[in-house]
């Protein structure tokens, strides 16, 4: 498997961001990419919960999640992902407290290319500059979510 990771440092607490990350059907309302979300589980979010996620370009994809942590992440094995060249992919979300008002949020990527060696190789360059993009415009807008909550709780208070 191919391993790619990205994070960021938030400025706000692991509870904000953690509100923002368990609204898992909502992805869409902060990864940039993702246009609409089905649910295809009713219920707490939990270890067996699946989204579809609906892309700009008519692609979609179901996320299946196979670790739950509440307050420290989950990890998705992502299903039904043709036409992408993916024979096996996970997306993996960490918060970690950095002090009592910043968070860091690592997203990672795990995934196995179609098409042997070449595909490995595809995997190694073109698919990491694509996913970095991905991963860093999803934690933009993750950042800018809880961020927004924030103000907008201090705002209200």
């Amino acid at each position: 498997m191919i391993h790619h990771q990205r994070t960021l440092l938030i400025d706000a607490s692991p509870e904000a961001v953690w509100a923002v990350l368990d609204r898992f059907m909502h992805i869409d309302e902060f990864a940039p990419l993702v246009k609409s979300v089905d649910a295809l589980t009713s219920g707490d979010n939990q270890v067996g919960s699946k989204r579809r996620c609906h892309f700009d370009d008519g692609n979609s994809l179901v996320e299946e999640v196979t670790q739950w942590q509440p307050n420290r992440g989950y990890r998705v094995r992502l299903l039904d992902t043709d036409p992408m060249p993916l024979k096996e992919a996970y997306a993996e979300l960490t918060i970690r407290p950095q002090g009592s008002r910043q968070t860091l949020v690592e997203w990672s990527m795990d995934y196995r290319v179609k098409y042997g060696p070449m595909g490995w190789l595809l995997g190694q360059t073109m698919m990491k500059m694509m996913m970095s993009k991905v991963l860093d415009g999803n934690l933009k807008g993750l950042a800018d979510k809880v961020q927004a909550g924030e103000t907008a709780s201090v705002s209200a208070a």
